[in-house]
């Protein structure tokens, strides 16, 4: 039983640690919530008992039998037992918690990918047991995606102050880490060890965090796992006003008028007209565009700009990619070089440098996995640094066991000190100017 803020939260008690699911950090935000930033929630009633995970953002999930998304639906959606509900009501945050511990024990802050349009943090690659092991507290959230997450529309910024819109699955992300940040210490945590850290768009996401002046102060470390933007543009990152025109196509797709008809929508119908947008952004060669925006509140400046100020936050980073990642040209896989990804990991590695932030380490994941040829894929490090290489199908040998280990070791270093060396692991040199060092996990 832990007391927080809103109440008594009971957790389900494992072997040396306990595990709360689908704890809410916010209002379900329906009805007249949709579209708006993230409320405070209510007290609980009684005890909370925190022993399911909460539902998931509402999203299309890879199908089977798609030519590239149908892998991942093998690889991470296969297992109905890691599916929960999907629903508007989807702000919810899970924390694995270490027993017994005699002081205030690091913290890590997971945000989940899936390219801003899916994805969530129970997914089964994720799990807290071997973070626990080495006495590190983890936390996965759920926060808006997609159309729900992300829609910018004149008619929106009409309805605050400031005059903005978009940005909601941001701020369920700041919203996630506020109350972490106000109530882990009842869990054991050091609300002021904090460490940050994601995938792909939870990469793009961690950037954000640490370029936007609502978070500062509350995030100790970060860890950018393949997704960032330095000088190469890999991610579209709109102002407000070009965000806006994208939601105001989106609103002609699904024959809306006004505010209260983008309401009334249901969620079938905002699904559709998502659809449809992304077939027609991808006919102009845009991508992916429902996105985070440069609002003046979250953000102040586009994350490449904010880059080359150097006015990130003043913290220890750690940034890599995987072989076969973001943007690797057929020659740079067949070399093992995953390409542009990689220098942009440099990049942001030795900017820390130039404005005298403190050291940053760089990575490169190239274990090609067993079970089939899709080696260092995209999102393949993840089984790894979870340390749940036994809930996945493939064929895991010893040293893939080894490997993780070795990872979750140096993933949990840097969060308890700032560097990954530590614990019996040396080596592991900053990434620098004068010497580019990467560290590589084959």
């Amino acid at each position: 039983m832990v007391q927080t803020k809103y109440g008594p939260v009971e957790g389900v008690r494992m072997d040396g640690y306990t595990v709360y699911k689908g704890i809410p950090y916010a209002k379900p935000p329906v009805g007249e919530l949709r579209f708006r930033a993230p409320q405070e929630p209510e007290c609980f009633e009684g005890v909370f008992r925190a022993d399911t995970f909460g539902n998931i953002a509402p999203q299309s999930l890879p199908e089977e039998g798609h030519p590239i998304m149908g892998r991942f639906r093998k690889e991470f959606y296969s297992d109905p037992a890691f599916l929960p509900p999907m629903s508007e009501d989807c702000l919810y945050l899970n924390i694995w918690a270490p027993e017994g511990a005699e002081e205030k024990l690091p913290v890590a802050f997971w945000i989940h990918g899936g390219g801003f349009g899916g994805g969530y943090g129970s997914e089964m690659e994720f799990d807290g047991e071997s973070y626990c092991k080495k006495g590190v507290i983890l936390v996965s959230i759920n926060y808006r995606v997609g159309i729900l997450g992300f829609l910018a529309h004149p008619w929106l910024d009409g309805e605050n102050e400031r005059g903005i819109s978009g940005n909601y699955g941001i701020l369920d992300q700041i919203a996630a880490l506020n109350w972490v940040y106000e109530n882990i210490a009842a869990f054991g945590g050091d609300p002021e060890n904090i460490t940050v850290f994601g995938q792909s768009a939870g990469s793009m996401s961690t950037q954000v965090l640490v370029s936007s002046p609502l978070t500062k102060g509350k995030i100790a470390k970060a860890i950018l796992q393949s997704g960032l933007n330095c000088e190469l543009g890999f991610a579209y990152t709109p102002t407000l006003a070009e965000e806006e025109k994208i939601g105001q196509m989106f609103a002609e797709s699904v024959g809306a008028t006004s505010v209260k008809e983008l309401r009334s929508l249901t969620v079938e119908q905002i699904m559709e007209g998502k659809a449809k947008l992304d077939a027609k952004t991808w006919e102009m060669g845009k991508g992916i565009v429902v996105v985070p925006n440069v609002d003046g509140y979250v953000l102040t400046d586009t994350v490449d700009d904010v880059y080359r100020k150097g006015t990130m936050h003043k913290i220890p980073y750690m940034a890599g990619c995987v072989t076969d990642d973001l943007g690797t040209k057929p020659e740079e896989l067949a070399a093992g070089d995953p390409g542009d990804l990689l220098k942009e990991c440099r990049s942001w590695c030795i900017r820390q440098e130039a404005v005298e932030n403190p050291p940053a380490y760089a990575y490169h994941f190239s274990r090609r996995l067993p079970g089939d040829q899709w080696g260092a894929f995209h999102s393949a490090e993840l089984w790894y640094t979870f340390g749940t290489l036994g809930r996945s199908w493939r064929p895991m040998e010893q040293r893939d066991y080894e490997l993780s280990e070795q990872m979750v070791c140096r993933w949990t270093n840097f969060m308890k000190t700032g560097s990954p060396d530590g614990a019996g692991l040396e080596g592991w040199k900053p990434c620098t100017k004068k010497d580019p060092f990467v560290k590589v996990f084959g």
